[in-house]
């Protein structure tokens, strides 16, 4: 039997479940996951291998309307690029509701000549049945898709359906990733988003999207990880928000960010945090490529 080998881009609005999806498909937390848009700020890569060959799973920021701050268009420009070059587009939808910014994923089906995929997440929250069939019929009169796939990516259900029809359309080849791999992204890449993921989850309203988080420091000493982490927001007032009274928020980031980071490498690992200002850093070109965020 030939091995089918490629790599699939998963495209949609924010908070449709692209990250979720993407852990569970590779079992390991690959993509920080929170309630908040805007949270996949990278093009990331996970690696599903098993004996039918090798699926690169394509997790992408979240296609929006938002055009304020030189930030939110780049994320849009990571999106779009990110469907180019993929052997197969998979638009995810959420069954409990959609908006006109699914129609900016949908666009970037009708640009693709490969294989398509339409899965629909949190099935879970849609107790009406004729309802999901009739949201199916509505997408699929809309573009060519080569299957539909019902999943809750949050109940670990239809995942086994994902990955079928993704080998089914999958050309054939070889892998190119390690059998063991699960991630095209670095140590220090996941530590650093584990930490701002923490952030995310504990900061309230438009701090979040304000800040960013860069790893000056990960060695290894034998005994442990050692990681000096900076905290960069665009406001001062927002630096005393993310320390919190007496440190407190700062404190209970770093202890439940150690714990994330200790889990997955199966080390110990000791993390120093400190917040500092960079005025502006979200409309700043310069300052995006500086902290990471790819053109």
């Amino acid at each position: 039997m030939s091995k089918r080998a490629g790599h699939v881009a998963l495209l949609g609005r924010p908070n449709v479940g692209k990250s979720t999806l993407l852990n569970r498909i590779v079992d390991a937390p690959v993509a920080i996951v929170t309630h908040k848009p805007q949270t996949t700020r990278h093009r990331i890569l996970g690696i599903h291998t098993d004996h039918r060959g090798q699926a690169v799973f394509v997790d992408t920021p979240g296609l929006h309307r938002r055009r304020d701050h030189a930030l939110n268009r780049r994320l849009n420009r990571i999106a779009a690029e990110s469907s180019q070059g993929v052997d197969v587009l998979a638009l995810v939808l959420d069954a409990s509701h959609q908006n006109e910014e699914d129609d900016l994923a949908l666009a970037q089906i009708a640009r693709h000549e490969g294989p398509h995929l339409l899965i629909i997440n949190k099935i879970d929250l849609l107790k009406d049945r004729a309802a999901l069939l009739e949201l199916t019929s509505q997408w699929t009169s809309r573009a060519d898709f080569d299957a539909v796939v019902y999943v809750s990516a949050l109940r670990n259900d239809g995942l086994d359906d994902v990955l079928t029809e993704v080998f089914a359309v999958l050309p054939e080849g070889d892998p190119v990733f390690d059998e063991d791999q699960f991630t095209d992204r670095s140590e220090r890449f996941l530590a650093a988003e584990m930490i701002r993921e923490q952030l995310m989850l504990m900061l309230h309203q438009e701090i979040p999207y304000g800040l960013s988080v860069v790893l000056e420091r990960f060695e290894r000493t034998g005994r442990r990880i050692e990681i000096d982490a900076l905290i960069v927001v665009t406001e001062d007032r927002h630096k005393g928000m993310v320390i919190g009274r007496q440190g407190q928020v700062l404190k209970r980031v770093g202890t439940r960010a150690r714990a994330g980071i200790a889990e997955l490498f199966q080390e110990r690992v000791h993390l120093n945090l400190h917040v500092r200002t960079r005025k502006g850093w979200i409309d700043d070109e310069g300052l995006l490529d500086e902290l990471g965020y790819a053109r």
